[in-house]
């Protein structure tokens, strides 16, 4: 139940982030670009994090189409990720007990 009801949570508030980042950000603001606004040296750390940790390859087929896609992409692809993991532990049926006296 409280887990549920923080993915729902969570799935808001990505909902909201990708609603406001693509209201305020300009319509082709890459996730590259916002993250080399927000930080300078996000996007270099990041490509030595992720080819140390799980190889170049990662890089040059995942990361690097990823951040040529538009900002408001991201939050959007983890609110839907959240509701369905909120809304398949709604759907799980609790255990029945009976209400019985001995």
């Amino acid at each position: 139940m409280i887990v549920q009801r923080a993915l729902a949570i969570a799935a808001a508030i990505c909902f909201v982030a990708a609603v406001a980042i693509a209201t305020f950000g300009s319509g082709s603001l890459s996730l590259g670009q916002a993250l080399y606004l927000w930080d300078h040296g996000a996007l270099d750390r990041l490509l030595s994090w992720t080819t140390r940790i799980l190889g170049p390859w990662t890089w040059t087929h995942l990361m690097q189409p990823l951040m040529v896609r538009p900002a408001w992409l991201l939050p959007v692809a983890c609110g839907i990720v959240f509701t369905g993991l909120s809304l398949s532990l709604s759907n799980r049926k609790s255990t029945h007990r009976s209400h019985r006296r001995s």
